[in-house]
């Protein structure tokens, strides 16, 4: 500016000296070549500043790069990445072009909002970033929103995207709150990654087992409200207990007397089995709300997640502690304890297992846990075969399957043993087996039906001892009652409902029916029972309450014999009312029977529902030449039994599941 100044003087001394024509030309050119040197002039001051101000801006702009490579090395999973150590020059130039790109795009989009007074898009918001860390904590800030549908689609999304890389898994698993680890846990084959392993456990004290630490839990334990039976196998367990501790401390003499009894004793009481004791008992207190918190307060929560780890290989002993976990999940207060033991990623974990027992606890378990979709809670003995996760599949009807006593919600409706003859297991696929049918089956040919399976304590025979007690144990009234109450917190009701019974079982349902007919809050249920089939149920009674005694305990205690005596006044009022509202509601019937006789000894074969027990007086009876235990058990999917079944349950709810 100053040299422009110069020229400007000088140029004015120049026309104060010659003529006044001469002087006006002369002022005139010099004028523009003012203006020209001028012009470049301002013009290159601009670039030098603009040229100054970025190389400061870069001068002083820290990389960021060094401090996240820091951040990642603090995140709880410290693994390795082979394929960063192996990343070759070509995908390392492609991966920094293309930060470069998303940085200068970045640039243009901050100038065009201000350009524009438009606020820039959250999407962008993210300074150094690639597409895919954008969309991650999109997503993450999408599982926080206050509209619900908004985070149900960001966590199915979260779930379902594949192009995640192993950090930002592990970035995910530290951001994401007890909610959406939830429904991450309930996603179809969701990416375990996106879990925190559970906390490490504290060390034992010296001379501690696992099975010490869940003796000192079962005897802090109140022994109120819960009945006689439970008591009893709650001390026989901390008797056991307590005979281990003192053969491993060779103190078998300090319960006085002879030890010999209790050292003869020891040798058949493994660890894991006075386990299996203890845990038994738990899943009695952990149906009780108030000993929920006991369990919790005292360490439960860490002792069921050490002998979770420590037993791998019992499925057994893993199923009663994930039973136990869902019990303690119907107390909405215990959530959060649940969720920061690290249960979450372990219930993930068993929902993925191939064993359908397994997944079927932990799904009933999450399904307990997930408040944002699940207003339904699953009690003990309420377990769900289908749908185990979350879907976009509406349900538009229940199908509930109840089993017969000493039968179980499992095993009573597995698939026909194989036979073990060489030729067949060569002809079979072992792959095709399943140990659930209505699962399996059922569930791939009707997606669109809740599924669940029905258990009822009937007997006790995991436990060394029969129950002092045992003479009062439950009649089918109170279980009736007890049922009841279980499939209303359940929702069992409020849709269209198809029964599946076997065996005594079905009588149980009659029952229900009949008790729900008289309650004014149950009779939804009533209404909207659809169908009901029965698989080999002693309308009329059972000769084999005739036999004796001996043959009877074989297959039933002593109360339900008394209950299924032949043409007995008690069998004849419960078919006589049920038959009057199964009219009034039109609901639809099919009964299957036996035409085998059962094996029940080595020497013994009676046929144990004939034919004119199975015979409701109502609907369709179908003959099948199967015995009493395989009556419910489809030998293949395309077997008649199975064929028939599926299209009763169809033809029931054509005109719900069709809409």
């Amino acid at each position: 500016m100053s040299v422009a100044a110069l020229r400007l003087i000088h140029c004015r001394r120049l026309s104060s000296a010659g003529p006044p024509g001469v002087n006006k030309v002369l002022q005139w050119k010099h004028l523009r070549k003012i203006a020209k040197v001028t012009g470049t002039v301002v013009f290159g001051g601009c670039l030098f500043i603009t040229y100054e101000v970025v190389a400061l801006d870069k001068a002083v702009t820290i990389n960021t790069s060094a401090i996240l490579q820091e951040k990642y090395k603090s995140y709880i999973y410290l693994r390795a990445s082979p394929s960063a150590e192996k990343e070759n020059l070509t995908a390392e130039l492609t991966q920094k072009a293309r930060r470069e790109l998303h940085r200068a795009a970045k640039r243009f989009l901050e100038i065009s909002s201000k350009l524009f007074l438009q606020s820039l898009d959250d999407h962008f918001s993210h300074a150094d970033a690639d597409p895919h860390e954008v969309a991650l904590w999109v997503l993450l800030k999408r599982t926080q929103s206050s509209n619900k549908a908004v985070r149900l689609q960001a966590v199915q999304e979260l779930a379902e995207n594949p192009h995640w890389q192993d950090y930002q898994y592990q970035t995910a698993a530290q951001v994401i709150d007890q909610r959406t680890a939830v429904g991450l846990a309930r996603t179809p084959q969701v990416d375990l990654r996106f879990f925190r392993h559970p906390p490490a456990l504290p060390n034992l004290e010296d001379g501690l087992s696992a099975e010490d630490c869940l003796r000192q839990l079962l005897a802090s334990l109140p022994l109120s409200e819960v009945d006689r039976c439970v008591q009893y196998f709650t001390s026989l367990a901390l008797r056991e207990s307590n005979q281990s501790m003192a053969a491993q401390r060779g103190g078998l003499w300090c319960f006085g007397g002879n030890g010999l009894p209790y050292a003869q004793s020891l040798t058949s009481v493994p660890s894991e089995k006075v386990e299996s004791f203890c845990l038994q008992a738990l899943v009695q207190h952990s149906k009780v709300q108030s000993h929920c918190d006991h369990i919790v307060a005292n360490g439960g929560l860490q002792i069921l997640q050490r002998l979770y780890q420590l037993r791998r290989e019992s499925l057994k002993i893993q199923r009663n502690v994930v039973r136990i976990i869902g019990n303690l999940a119907l107390n909405e207060g215990i959530h959060q304890a649940i969720v920061q033991s690290g249960w979450v990623s372990v219930l993930a974990e068993t929902l993925q297992s191939p064993h359908g027992i397994q997944a079927s606890h932990a799904a009933r378990a999450l399904a307990n846990l997930d408040r944002e979709t699940v207003k339904e809670k699953y009690q003990d003995g309420i377990y769900i075969l289908h749908p185990q996760t979350r879907g976009n599949q509406p349900i538009k009807a229940d199908v509930l399957f109840v089993h017969g006593i000493l039968g179980a919600a499992f095993k009573t409706w597995r698939q026909k043993d194989r036979n073990t003859l060489e030729e067949e297991r060569e002809a079979e696929s072992q792959d095709d087996y399943t140990e659930c049918w209505p699962k399996s089956w059922l569930a791939a040919d009707c997606p669109n039906l809740r599924v669940l399976s029905v258990e009822y304590d009937s007997h006790l025979s995991d436990w060394m001892a029969k129950c002092p007690a045992e003479n009062q144990r439950k009649s089918m009234a109170y279980r009736s009652r007890e049922l009841l109450n279980k499939l209303k917190l359940a929702g069992v009701g409020e849709r269209p409902v198809v029964w599946v019974a076997h065996s005594m079982g079905g009588l149980l349902v009659k029952k229900m029916l009949l008790d729900a007919a008289d309650d004014p809050e149950l009779q939804g249920l009533l209404k909207n029972t659809k169908g009901i089939m029965f698989y080999s149920v002693p309308h009329h009674g059972t000769f084999m309450a005739e036999y004796s005694v001996t043959v009877r305990y074989l297959l039933f205690p002593s109360i339900e014999v008394r209950e299924l005596c032949k043409d007995s006044p008690a069998l004849r009022c419960l078919n006589e009312g049920f038959l009057k509202i199964a009219k009034e509601n039109e609901i639809k019937v099919l009964s299957f029977a036996e035409t085998r006789p059962t094996n029940i000894g080595p020497m013994i074969k009676i046929l144990v529902v004939p034919t004119q027990s199975a015979d409701l007086g109502l609907g369709e009876l179908i003959e099948v030449d199967v015995d009493h235990l395989n009556i419910c058990k489809p030998e293949k999917k395309d077997s008649f039994l199975y064929r028939r079944s599926l299209q009763f349950i169809q033809d029931a709810l054509q005109r719900f599941i069709s809409q």
